[in-house]
């Protein structure tokens, strides 16, 4: 299991609507900025992705995307299906248990799904939901902070 792995909730999306379904839904001009100002701020904060997970959901792909490109991450953006919505969290952590515990894992995904990926990896049935553009970081199965995309710094666990 990675001792470190960074929950990330897409940001910004536009509104589904009759023609663009819900898996279809895109970034938003707001989300895009979203995600490019997170991924600059993270790069800041010892944040050298080993490996990127992502919901197939464009919007989460996108942010994916964004964020790496701040990051000037070099591994491979892969699709992880239990990312998606409404999906359990125990595909996604057993997962995580074959990583090495070197490994650097940034997760993209959807509420509820990525909150309780964050619940089962802390055990905490409280975990506070990730907002749009948030990152947390957990360190050794505890949060170490939360870093909204317009925050000057993380804000620690506390």
């Amino acid at each position: 299991m990675p001792s470190d792995v960074f929950l990330i909730r897409h940001a910004a999306a536009v509104g589904a609507t009759a023609e663009l379904r819900d898996s279809h839904r895109h970034l938003s001009a707001l989300g895009r900025e979203q995600a490019r100002a997170l991924g600059d701020r993270l790069r800041w904060h010892d944040c050298e992705p080993t490996h990127i997970w992502t919901s197939p959901l464009v919007r989460a792909v996108q942010t994916a995307e964004l964020v790496a490109i701040g990051l000037n991450a070099t591994c491979l953006i892969e699709t992880v299906h239990g990312l998606a919505l409404d999906e359990p969290p125990t595909a996604i952590v057993a997962a995580l248990k074959q990583l090495p515990e070197d490994a650097l894992i940034m997760l993209f995904g959807h509420q509820p799904t990525i909150s309780m990926i964050g619940g089962a990896l802390t055990h905490d049935e409280n975990f506070a939901s990730i907002g749009n553009a948030e990152a947390v970081r957990i360190h050794g199965g505890r949060v170490r902070w939360r870093f909204a995309w317009d925050a000057d710094a993380p804000t620690p666990n506390v």
